[in-house]
């Protein structure tokens, strides 16, 4: 499970510290910004990895950096980016893959997406109703061959223009809902909601131009199918939440309803390593030391999910 959280500062000596938007705030403040990559399973959850967000302006201003004692080798990424290197170390390690949740900030990133998919990692992510898809019958057809001077592009063409997720989800109405348990509830009756489950193939991997796409790599043609799925609770004009995922098409509805509605446990896991442990109390000024308290709250963190576990 992928987010971001914020850490409140005064001053500007931070590393990264700068005013900018913070969910910890829901407001533009002075802080930091920490990514973070989450294990989630039945029992409990724990932090796999810290990435301390350097904006652009750090970057390059040099004294500041030096004050700060980042490392010469740190250069400006994204939150996605961060992210992203967060999954992709982790899927290394001797832990069972699972996949990759996050937010729209993390799921409207197509780079994100294309980068997981292609180091074989699973995700379902939440993005925005503007996100514009293709159908899954929608054709791509290489166009006839040409008499005239010049170079023609023989890149196949769809037959349709593609359509944003919010309009299609409309388009298709309520008749093709269907109520799904996504959880179990604390008295044990499991939780339900309305959700739509469609085969749609993502609209930006097709490039008209050369077939060639940002990975170096010759683009699917026709483009990969995923599930879009669309969460439309009883009494709501539209829907609350649209994700995307590249799980298989066999994957059952129950299993795409849970793990789309799995998010809520990161805001858990915030509140607790700042509520309980001190996550957003380190005071120091230097790069690695944010690194050091990050990795020490991470232990105690799991050190008490493991004593929680135990009986008595």
């Amino acid at each position: 499970m992928l987010d971001d959280t914020g850490f409140v500062k005064d001053g500007k000596d931070s590393p990264g510290v700068k005013r900018q938007y913070s969910g910890t705030l829901g407001k533009i403040g002075n802080c930091q910004i920490g990514v973070s990559l989450h294990a989630v399973a039945s029992k409990g959850t724990v932090p796999l990895g810290w990435a301390l967000y350097l904006p652009e302006e750090w970057c390059a201003d040099l004294p500041r950096r030096k004050k700060a004692k980042i490392p010469e080798d740190v250069e400006f990424k994204t939150k996605p980016q961060l992210g992203v290197d967060l999954a992709v170390r982790a899927a290394g390690w001797k832990i069972r893959k699972a996949p990759v949740l996050g937010d729209c900030a993390y799921g409207d990133n197509t780079e994100l997406r294309d980068r997981l998919h292609s180091e074989g990692l699973q995700y379902v992510l939440s993005v925005s109703p503007e996100t514009t898809v293709f159908t899954a019958d929608t054709r791509f057809i290489a166009p006839e061959p040409g008499t005239g001077p010049g170079r023609r592009n023989n890149h196949p063409r769809p037959d349709r223009d593609p359509e944003q997720i919010g309009q299609l989800i409309a388009r298709l109405g309520e008749g093709q809902l269907r109520t799904v348990a996504f959880r179990d509830g604390p008295n044990g009756k499991p939780m339900r909601s309305r959700f739509m489950f469609v085969r749609v193939r993502a609209a930006h991997h097709w490039r008209a131009h050369d077939g060639r796409g940002r990975w170096g790599k010759t683009e699917e043609i026709p483009p990969r199918e995923e599930w879009l799925i669309a969460e439309w609770p009883k009494g709501q004009e539209k829907p609350t939440d649209y994700r995307i995922s590249n799980l298989p098409a066999t994957t059952t509805q129950t299993r795409l309803a849970r793990l789309a509605r799995l998010r809520w446990k990161i805001e858990l896991d915030y509140k607790q390593l700042k509520g309980e442990l001190g996550l957003d109390h380190y005071e120091g000024r230097s790069w690695l030391g944010w690194y050091h308290h990050t990795a020490l709250v991470t232990a105690a963190y799991g050190f008490l999910t493991l004593e929680r576990l135990l009986p008595p």
